[in-house]
């Protein structure tokens, strides 16, 4: 019997083992897209608690908890910090067979070296022990970046943003490398046009012009995309719930943009007009530029109407959509291709019905010039866990070049997710290991290393044009 999250955690022969320690272990982190807070990184907080490090913000656990039945006062309410703690600590052996069970552990045991399963009954011991040094210097965000061997955080920052922490980040010469990524989201939200009409405001204010038409918009966007480049952007994202085929207009956009300016509520099809027509002038920009353009695709979000009321969106009540999603795909991609301004593209799906379709749609794009221009994203979210991973990766094998995979990431918004790194890693050599176990890649560990090595550091280091 193997010994839980033992040195052969998810190896499962010797070569599998072989290529981890060799190979993938001690390499350092590119955590391209996350959303971790910059000011946190910046003022190099030292968190009060576990329960501060854990659960603020933690939508995982959130779900997780309400399963079990847990009082919504413990989990984004006033309570207590230590009752909160207790409540996650008594949730946990209800999680086995969950990531969560194996990313808390992972967590406790990497950061903090303590290896005693977490419950209600060690909740006292370990809440003190992990305290005890959480809540010192030598365990601030900066520290925690650190000691997890990362090298570049990516980010998720509005265009209005002005980008202060991390300009101070850069003054300060910290090590690290932390660059905005530049998510226009609210720049084609315009379902709701009093709040849209806010933004642009806001907008107004950052770039000091007035915003009276849609070239004034794309002026103003331009502008933002040329700011954050001066700060080390490397890349957009964008979180959508899909794509829509044959819908961008840019002459029907600038009539919809000027009755959204006086107040007139959007059909249905006028945003998908609008925003399709964003993005097409978005790629161009992002090409321009050389950075790289991000696509989350798929979540259906705020399912529960009442909660979302209650405390607010990004709480735990989103879930896997069944949206269509490659002919919208094809038809933005056509559109940039069709003038050379196709920027690097990583999309990342949702729904693992759709793997192998979007593996396939992306290998439609590739240009013959950047290796592994267009990337089939690892599993996200509901898909970061090994089932996820492994489905995803076979898909991009079956279908593109595993090679020139740009790897893992966390997505997440702790400074405790690091493990994630080496969950996926994992998961990877245990992938390459049972191949060549069974004959089907050559016993050639020198190549199979390094491709590991390139998916696990390498491939991003180069994709992103990082020099360090």
């Amino acid at each position: 019997m193997k010994e839980f999250l033992g040195r052969d955690f998810f190896l499962e022969n010797s070569t599998a083992l072989s290529l981890y320690e060799n190979f993938a272990r001690d390499l350092p982190i590119i955590d391209y897209h996350c959303h971790l807070s910059p000011k946190d990184i910046a003022e190099d907080r030292v968190f009060d608690s576990i329960t501060d490090a854990w659960l603020e913000g933690d939508h995982y656990k959130w779900r997780a908890m309400r399963a079990n039945g847990v009082h919504e006062s413990y989990i984004t309410g006033n309570a207590d910090p230590f009752d909160k703690f207790k409540q996650w600590a008594a949730t946990v052996p209800y999680t086995v067979r969950n990531p969560l069970y194996h990313w808390t552990h992972l967590e406790l045991r990497r950061y903090f070296g303590v290896e005693k399963l977490l419950n209600l009954d060690t909740s006292n011991e370990i809440y003190e022990e992990v305290n005890e040094k959480l809540t010192t210097r030598e365990f601030s965000c900066r520290a925690l970046l650190l000691n997890m061997n990362v090298k570049m955080v990516g980010t998720t920052d509005d265009p209005a943003d002005d980008l202060k922490y991390h300009k101070q980040l850069q003054q300060d010469d910290f090590p690290i490398k932390v660059l905005p990524t530049f998510r226009p989201d609210k720049l084609y939200a315009i379902e709701d046009p009093a709040a849209y009409k806010s933004y642009l405001s806001k907008l107004e204010a950052i770039t000091g012009k007035s915003i009276e038409s849609f070239e004034d918009l794309l002026e103003a966007t331009k502008s933002r995309i040329d700011y954050f480049d001066q700060a080390g952007c490397r890349a957009s994202d964008h979180g959508l719930e899909q794509l829509y085929p044959n819908a961008a207009n840019l002459k029907l956009s600038k009539e919809i943009f000027n009755r959204i300016l006086m107040g007139k509520e959007p059909a249905p099809e006028e945003v998908k007009t609008f925003r399709m027509t964003m993005l097409i002038e978005l790629g161009k920009m992002y090409a321009g530029k050389g950075w790289v353009q991000q696509f989350h695709l798929g979540a259906i979000r705020n399912n529960n109407v009442k909660m979302l009321k209650q405390i607010g969106a990004d709480s735990g009540y989103d879930s896997i959509g069944d949206f269509a999603q490659v002919s919208g795909l094809a038809y933005l991609f056509n559109e940039l291709n069709e003038e050379d301004k196709l920027p690097k593209t990583i999309v990342y799906n949702l729904n693992p019905a759709d793997n192998e379709a979007f593996a396939s749609m992306v290998g439609n794009f590739n240009d013959g010039i950047v290796p592994g221009k267009m990337q089939f994203g690892s599993g996200w979210w509901y898909l970061d866990q090994k089932d996820g991973m492994e489905k995803q990766m076979n898909a991009l094998s079956n279908l593109g070049l595993l090679s020139r995979f740009v790897g893992m990431l966390t997505d997440s918004r702790s400074f405790l997710s690091f493990p994630r790194h080496e969950y996926f890693r994992r998961i990877l050599c245990n992938l390459i290991g049972k191949d060549i176990e069974n004959g089907e890649l050559p016993n050639d560990i020198e190549m199979l290393g390094s491709h590991i090595q390139n998916i696990c550091y390498y491939n991003a280091k180069s994709y992103f044009k990082l020099n360090f």
